[in-house]
Order: structure tokens, then C-alpha cells, then sequence
């Protein structure tokens, strides 16, 4: 559903995007992860026709971004950070001035406007003036105007900011709801923890680079095939890694006062043996388990810690 090539985003000596190519199905939840000054809000201007990039090619839905963008805008709903909102107006009116923008039927436009009040939530905000929501409403006031239209594809700049935890409770529903739909999400977060429960896959940017990109279950996976294991104890460790330390299948014996890490180059059995050597051997073990890593840890293992 989208496609990219080698995009490059340039502001004069500064380069924000450097060639990204990127590939998103139909029904898929990617998660655009990456710190502030990474470059994933120029990629996502690029990707709703808003910038033009130094070079490079994009496609959505089959389209050329830059030779059919009023049919790219038709399948596209974007929400930038930090929206603006005509103030003076209530929040239905708000909608409806976009609702006519966007060419609904006048005999289905009320409809529509009630409908995506819903989604987000606002129904007792519906006649307030949009100038006096907070910022949260505020959020879900800009995301109902995204969805108006019935996008086949939502490109989603920090929408969970200023959303408090039930807010934020509601719009990962959302997201998964529109995912089961067959919409195309493209979200993007510099906080993982806001993605990771309903994207099904991401991509990790740094510096304007894309350093991983994949469905979450994959590189779980990929950066798993190393095992590491933790065990934690009642008192010093010091036994417990020089016993670790002379086994074969065990490297990388790292210590603390109350905790022993190591890698093992085996499997289950092999580690349950180690445990009951432990034991065996008088070790107050109060925990021992594997420590598997997330893509937070890929994240800091990449310097994805460090902005442009």
C-alpha cells in the first residue's frame, strides 16, 4: 500500500531523510519509532504529498505521490503533531468545515461528522468551541477530522501526545480496529512504549536513517537468537560466577552485588541443568530467568538514543 525509494529530504545543508526505502502492506500497523530530529515527521510530509523531497520515489495505494496528489490526498488522512483547530467554531462545525472539503454528500455529511464524534469519543463535546478543549481533546478532535472521509490509509505524526491514559487506552483500540479493517497506519512515536501493543511492525529511524525496519515478531526474534540468562541471589555472587564462568557453554559472565548475567550457548534443558547445579552447590537463588530483549533494547544497542 506504500512504497518508497530512496527518498532524501534535504534543508539546505542539513540532510533530515537520507535514502529510505520503505514497504508497507495493506492492513498493517507500522510503528515509525525513532528520537526527536530523526527525520520521521519530514518522511511522513513527504508520504502526504506536503514536501517534496530531494529525490527519490513514493507510491501509495499504487499511486505516484507526486504526479497524482489530489488522488493520493483522497486515499490518504494525515495528522500532523500539534494540529491547529479553527478556535471560534464548535467542534461539529469544525468537522463539517472538512467534512465539505472533502466533498460528502450533504445528505450523509451530519451522519458521517456524528459518527466519527463517536470514535474518538467527544460526544459531550460535541457543540463546545473548539477553542476551549484541551490539548487531549484537542488530539482526538484533529484524529476524528482524519478519518472523515473514510481514508484506505492514515499517516499519524505523535498522535498520542497530550492523551491521557484512558485516551491513550481508546486510540490503541482504535488502531487495532482500523488494522482489522485493512486500513494502513503509519504511526510515529520518539516513546516505543506508546507502539509496541498494537503496531505489527516497525521501523527505526536515526539521524534521518532508516537502521530497522520489520515485523516485531521477527526481530524479537532475530535479536533473541543470542540467550542471555539472570540469575539473581540471596547473597554475594561470587561463587555462582566462578561456577558459570568454568563451564563451556557459558560466556560473557557479567556481575553485580545480588545478580550474575550470562550467555548460554544451548537449550532449556541445558539451562535447568545449570540451575540445579546452583542449587546443588549452595547458591541462594532467589530468581533465575532468561532475559530476553525487546526492540527498546535494539533501539539503545543502535544509538537510537542520540538526535540529529
Amino acid at each position: 500500500m506504500i512504497e518508497t525509494r530512496d527518498i532524501r529530504v534535504d534543508y539546505g545543508d542539513v540532510t533530515a531523510v537520507s535514502d529510505v526505502s520503505l514497504s508497507v502492506a495493506p492492513g498493517e500497523v507500522l510503528g515509525l519509532i525513532g528520537p526527536n530530529g530523526a527525520g520521521k515527521t519530514s518522511l511522513i510530509s513527504v508520504l502526504a504529498t506536503l514536501r517534496e523531497p530531494t529525490y527519490g520515489d513514493a507510491r501509495i495505494a499504487g499511486l505516484d505521490i507526486f504526479e497524482n496528489r489530489a488522488a493520493v490526498r483522497r486515499v490518504i488522512g494525515y495528522m500532523p503533531d500539534l494540529a491547529p483547530v479553527y478556535k471560534d467554531l464548535r467542534c461539529w462545525e469544525f468537522l463539517d468545515v472538512f467534512a465539505r472539503a472533502y466533498y460528502l454528500d450533504r445528505r450523509d455529511r451530519r451522519a458521517r461528522i456524528d459518527a466519527c464524534i463517536d470514535i474518538v469519543s467527544l460526544e459531550g463535546k460535541r457543540n463546545a468551541m473548539a477553542g476551549t478543549l484541551s490539548r487531549g481533546m484537542t488530539q482526538r478532535l484533529v484524529l476524528a477530522k482524519t478519518l472523515l472521509h473514510d481514508p484506505s490509509v492514515l499517516l499519524l505524526d505523535e498522535p498520542a501526545s497530550g492523551l491521557d491514559p484512558m485516551a491513550r487506552i481508546d486510540l490503541r483500540n482504535l488502531l487495532l480496529r482500523l488494522g482489522a479493517e485493512g486500513k494502513t497506519v503509519v504511526i510515529s512515536s520518539h516513546i516505543l512504549q506508546e507502539l509496541k501493543e498494537f503496531c505489527s511492525s516497525v521501523a527505526i529511524m536515526e539521524r534521518g536513517r532508516l537502521v530497522l525496519n520489520g515485523k516485531i515478531d521477527d526481530i524479537v526474534a532475530n535479536i533473541n537468537m543470542t540467550r542471555r540468562y539472570r540469575v539473581e541471589t540471596l547473597g554475594p555472587v561470587d561463587a555462582a560466577a566462578s561456577m558459570l564462568s568454568s563451564l563451556e557453554s557459558v560466556s560473557g559472565v557479567e556481575t553485580d552485588l545480588r545478580w550474575c548475567d550470562f550467555v548460554l550457548d544451548a537449550g532449556d534443558e541445558r539451562a535447568a541443568e545449570i540451575l540445579a547445579q546452583l542449587v546443588r552447590e549452595g547458591t541462594p537463588v532467589k530468581a533465575f530467568y532468561e532475559r530476553r530483549k525487546g526492540v527498546e533494547d535494539v533501539m539503545i544497542e543502535i544509538g537510537a538514543s542520540e538526535t540529529s
